[in-house]
C-alpha cells in the first residue's frame, strides 16, 4: 500500500507539471498569463489553483508564494481563493522598453514537499504614447539644381509603444514640390525621406515650409508634428561619398570615456564651400546621442557615456556627410559591445527561519536564488558556504538553493551564527558576492546554575548595625531568558541549634547576604550555612554552596583594673621607705581587657603625680618605681594618677589612683591619707550616733587585726621569705593578653608579698577570671588581697568568679 501511495504521488506531481505547462487563460499562451499594461492594482491575472488542478486548501498548507528574479513583488497570490492579482499597475515601456513580447518571469514556491514552478506574465502594449520629434523644426538646404526625384533625409519621430501601436507612417502638408517617403533602417526603425517632385528655382522661391506629421497604428491613432523649413541654395551638383558604405567595430563595455571608436571619411568632388564636408548622426536615438559623439570636421566617433552590455548589446548609427552646398552622403556604423565581467553575482532571499531551537533535527533555514547579469562564462556561477559551520547548501531548480542545518545546535556553545554565502562567477577576473545572514539559536533549560565558588568565607565586625550587608554569593546559568534567571535561598542548617533565621537573610534576586541583628564576638565567633540557587526553567534546576561567617572583634571593652581596686570605701595606701634607692618597686597596677588581639594589648602611663619626677610607671607591665633618691624635703604623702589604655582603634582607657606613704621603716604607724583625716575631723565635730559607735568598734577590730598582721609579717619575713617568694606566682592563661602586661606575681613586683592564682575558665565564652587561694602574709589594711577575701560577692557581681 505504501509503494502504491508513493507512485500515486509521483504521478500526480508529473500531471501537475503538465497542467502548468499547458494551462491557458483568456488570451494567454502555453505556460503564460497575459495582462494589459496600466491595469489597476488588484486586477485578476488568473486562478493558480484551478490551473494547477489543486485545492485552495493545499496552496495554503504548502505555503505557496510567488517570487521573482528581481525580488519585486509585482504579483500577489491570494491563498484563500487561489487568485493571482496584480500588486501594482505595470508600465510595459518601463519594464521592457522596445523589446517585444514583454515577458516577466516568476516562480511559484511550494513547500512540503519543496517545489518550484515557473510561469511567465506577458504585458500587452496599449497605445498610451504619441510619436514625438526630438527637433520641432528641421532645416534643409537644397540646391536649386537638385534633380526631380532627389531624396532628402528628415529626422524621424520616436514612439515608445510597440507592435501596432508603434510608429506607422509619415505625412506632410500639401505642397507642389515634395512628397514624403518612409524607409526602414537595419534596426527596424522607420524614418522619413523627402522626395523632390518639381525642380526648385532659387529666383522664384528661395524658401519653403510645411508640416511633417508622424502617425502610429493605434486605434484611434496618435500623432506628432514638426516644422520642415527648406532653404533653396544654388549650384552644388556633387554629393559627398563615404569610403565605406558600412562600418562595423567592436568595443569592450568597460572602455573609458573619450575613447576613439572609429573614424569615418567621405569626399566631395566640388570645390570651395561646396566641397567642405561636415559629419553628423542621422536619425539617432536619444540613447545614441548620449553615448557617442562625432567630430563634425574629422569624422571621429568617440565614447561619451559608459557602456553596459547587459542593457544594450549593439548600436546601429547612420552617419551623414553634408557638403557646403547641402548635398549629403550616408553610411551605416554598427558598434558591437563586447561583454566583460563587470557584474557580480546577486543573491535574492525568498524565506528565512530564525531563531532555531537548540538540539533540533535538520531544519531548512533559508531559501534563496542567485543570478549574474553577465553572459557566457562571466554569467556562470558557483555557490559555496563558509567552513566549519553546522550548515549545508542544497541546490534545487535552476539557481535556487536551500540552506539547512547539518547537525544539532548547542546554544551554550554558540548562540548565534553569522553565515557567509559566497557566490563566484567563472569570468576573468572572477567576481564574487558574499551574503551574510545571522541565525539565532533559542535556548532550552539544560544547564543548572553554578556558583562562582564552592564555599564563601565572609567577615563581619561585631556590634554591626542590623540589616548590614555582609557579602554576596553569585551563581551563573549558561542558559538564556527565564532559564538563566537565578533565585537564591537559605537552606535549612545542618545544626538545628543554630538560629539561622534570626542571624542572616538573603536577597532572592541578587544573592546579597544581610546580618539581621548585631553580632557579639565574645558570644559567637563563627557560624556556617548553605545557600541554594535555582533557575526558572521548566523543570527548574538548582545547585548549592557553603557560606562561613567569621565575626571579627571590635574594641568595645575598656580595660578593667584588678589592682588596686577603686570602688572600695577607703583607698589602698602603698608604703615606701625613705631609704629606697632609685628604681625601687613601689607597687604594680594590674588590669585586664575583655577584647582580643591588639584590642587587649595594654599600656600604662603616669598622668599626674604630687611630686613630678619622683615616680615612674613602666609602660608595658604597670610597675611603679622610684625615679630618684628620696630626700627629707619630699612630702610624706603622694598621690599618683595612672592611665591604663588598650591598643584598639579608637583606644579605650581606665584610670587608677595610687596613694603612697613615705615611712622611715615598715614599723612606723600607718598614717591615713588626707581624705581620711578630713573625714575623721568632721566625724569628731558631729554628735555621736549609733552608726559612729559601730564604726569605732569596727576600727578597733581592724587595728587589732593590723597589729596581728604586722607580727605575722615580721615572722614570715625573718623565717620563710625565700620559700614564700618561690611559692607565690600568678598563673596567666593563654589568650589575647600578653603575659608581661598582666603579671601579678609577688616576686619583686609589689612592695608587699602576695599571690593570686588566676585562670581562664575554658567552658565559658566570656574570658571569665577566677581568683583562687589569695595569699597575703604581710598586707597593709584595706589592700586588695584582704578586700577580695572579705567581699567575694562584690567581685562576683563584676564578672569574676571568686572561690
Amino acid at each position: 500500500m505504501e509503494t502504491g501511495g508513493a507512485d500515486t504521488l509521483r504521478i500526480r506531481q508529473v500531471l501537475l507539471l503538465f497542467v502548468l505547462l499547458g494551462m491557458s487563460q483568456t488570451g494567454s499562451e502555453s505556460g503564460r498569463y497575459l495582462v494589459t499594461e496600466e491595469m489597476q492594482s488588484g486586477s485578476l491575472v488568473g486562478n493558480l489553483a484551478k490551473d494547477l488542478g489543486l485545492e485552495v486548501s493545499e496552496l495554503l498548507s504548502r505555503g505557496a508564494q510567488v517570487v521573482s528574479n528581481d525580488n519585486k513583488q509585482r504579483l500577489q497570490l491570494d491563498i484563500n481563493t487561489g487568485d493571482m492579482l496584480l500588486s501594482e499597475a505595470l508600465d510595459r515601456e518601463e519594464l521592457c522598453g522596445s523589446t517585444e513580447p514583454c515577458l516577466l518571469h516568476f516562480q511559484i514556491l511550494m513547500k512540503n514537499p519543496m517545489q518550484f514552478l515557473r510561469i511567465e506574465l506577458q504585458v500587452r502594449d496599449i497605445n498610451d504614447h504619441s510619436p514625438i520629434f526630438l527637433e520641432k523644426e528641421m532645416l534643409l538646404e537644397i540646391p536649386e539644381n537638385s534633380p526631380v526625384g532627389a531624396v532628402f533625409l528628415l529626422e524621424s519621430a520616436k514612439d515608445l509603444d510597440v507592435g501596432i501601436n508603434a510608429l506607422k507612417s509619415y505625412t506632410i502638408s500639401p505642397n507642389s514640390h515634395f512628397h514624403i517617403k518612409m524607409r526602414v533602417n537595419p534596426d527596424n526603425r522607420k524614418y522619413p525621406e523627402l522626395v523632390l517632385d518639381k525642380a526648385l528655382d532659387y529666383e522664384e522661391q528661395s524658401e519653403l515650409s510645411f508640416i511633417l506629421t508622424a502617425l502610429d497604428g493605434g486605434s484611434p491613432p496618435r500623432s506628432g508634428t514638426a516644422m520642415v523649413r527648406v532653404v533653396v541654395v544654388d549650384i552644388n551638383d556633387n554629393s559627398p561619398e563615404f569610403e565605406q558604405p558600412f562600418y562595423e567595430v567592436k568595443i569592450p563595455e568597460d572602455s573609458v570615456l573619450g575613447k576613439l571608436v572609429v573614424t569615418v571619411s567621405a569626399w566631395d568632388l566640388d570645390s570651395g564651400k561646396n566641397g567642405e564636408i561636415s559629419y553628423a548622426f542621422s536619425h539617432a536615438s536619444e540613447d545614441i546621442r548620449k553615448t557617442f559623439e562625432i567630430n563634425q570636421k574629422s569624422g571621429e566617433v568617440s565614447l561619451t557615456a559608459p557602456l553596459d552590455f547587459e542593457t544594450t548589446e549593439s548600436y546601429s548609427i547612420i552617419i551623414q556627410a553634408t557638403d557646403g552646398g547641402g548635398l549629403f552622403g550616408k553610411s551605416t556604423l554598427k558598434i558591437q559591445v563586447v561583454d566583460v565581467n563587470d557584474n557580480a553575482p546577486e543573491v535574492t532571499v525568498s524565506s528565512i527561519t530564525s531563531p532555531i531551537p537548540e538540539n533540533s533535527p535538520k531544519t531548512v533555514v533559508m531559501v534563496f536564488s542567485i543570478r549574474d547579469r553577465d553572459s557566457g562564462d562571466n554569467g556562470r556561477m558557483i555557490c559555496s558556504l563558509s567552513e566549519d559551520l553546522p550548515f549545508m547548501l542544497k541546490s534545487s531548480l535552476e539557481n535556487y538553493y536551500t540552506l539547512e542545518t547539518d547537525r544539532t545546535l548547542d546554544r551554550e556553545i554558540t548562540d548565534k551564527f553569522i553565515i557567509t554565502i559566497t557566490v563566484t562567477d567563472m569570468g576573468t577576473p572572477r567576481l564574487k558576492t558574499q551574503h551574510n545572514i545571522t541565525v539565532l539559536v533559542s535556548d532550552v533549560n539544560d544547564n543548572a546554575p553554578a556558583f562562582t565558588q564552592a564555599s564563601y568565607t565572609l567577615r563581619v565586625r561585631e556590634n554591626n548595625s542590623p540589616a548590614l550587608h555582609i557579602g554576596t554569593v553569585s551563581a551563573t546559568d549558561t542558559d538564556a531568558g527565564a532559564n538563566a534567571q537565578v533565585t537564591y535561598s537559605l537552606l535549612p542548617p545542618a545544626d538545628p541549634h543554630v538560629p539561622l533565621a534570626s542571624l542572616v537573610s538573603i536577597n532572592a534576586d541578587n544573592g546579597h547576604l544581610f546580618a539581621l541583628r548585631s553580632l557579639d564576638y565574645e558570644a559567637l565567633r563563627a557560624f556556617e550555612f548553605r545557600v541554594g540557587a535555582a533557575d526558572r526553567g521548566s523543570p527548574p534546576l538548582s545547585s548549592q554552596a557553603l557560606v562561613r561567617v567569621l565575626v571579627e572583634d571590635d574594641n568595645d571593652n575598656a580595660p578593667f583594673v584588678l589592682y588596686p581596686l577603686q570602688n572600695t570605701s577607703a583607698p589602698c595606701t602603698e608604703l615606701l621607705p625613705r631609704a629606697a634607692e632609685p628604681g625601687y618597686l613601689v607597687t604594680k597596677v594590674v588590669a585586664v581587657d575583655g577584647d582580643a588581639g591588639q584590642n587587649a594589648w595594654l599600656s600604662y602611663q603616669l598622668l599626674k603625680a604630687t611630686e613630678p619626677g619622683l615616680f615612674g610607671v613602666w609602660a608595658h607591665n604597670g610597675e611603679v618605681r622610684t625615679a630618684r633618691p628620696l630626700s627629707e624635703r619630699d612630702a610624706a604623702r603622694h598621690r599618683l594618677l595612672v592611665l591604663v589604655k588598650d591598643n584598639g582603634e579608637p583606644p579605650l582607657s581606665a584610670s587608677v589612683t595610687l596613694h603612697v606613704l613615705l615611712v622611715d621603716g615598715f614599723s612606723q604607724p600607718h598614717l591615713p591619707p588626707p581624705e581620711a583625716e578630713a573625714e575623721a575631723e568632721a566625724a569628731a565635730a558631729a554628735p555621736a550616733d549609733p552608726l559612729t559607735v559601730y564604726l569605732v568598734v569596727a576600727l578597733a577590730s581592724v587595728s587589732s587585726l593590723f597589729l596581728f598582721s604586722v607580727l605575722v609579717f615580721v615572722a614570715v619575713r625573718l623565717c620563710g621569705r625565700g620559700g614564700a617568694a618561690r611559692a607565690g606566682r600568678c598563673s596567666v592563661p593563654e589568650g589575647p593578653f600578653p603575659g608581661h602586661l598582666v603579671d601579678v606575681s609577688g616576686t619583686g613586683t609589689l612592695s608587699h608579698s602576695y599571690q593570686y592564682e588566676v585562670r581562664l575558665t575554658g567552658d565559658s565564652g566570656s574570658n571569665e577570671f577566677k581568683f583562687l587561694k589569695p595569699v597575703f602574709p604581710n598586707l597593709p589594711p584595706q589592700c586588695p588581697g584582704k578586700e577580695i577575701e572579705e567581699n567575694p560577692t562584690f567581685y562576683n557581681s563584676l564578672g569574676f568568679n571568686i572561690q
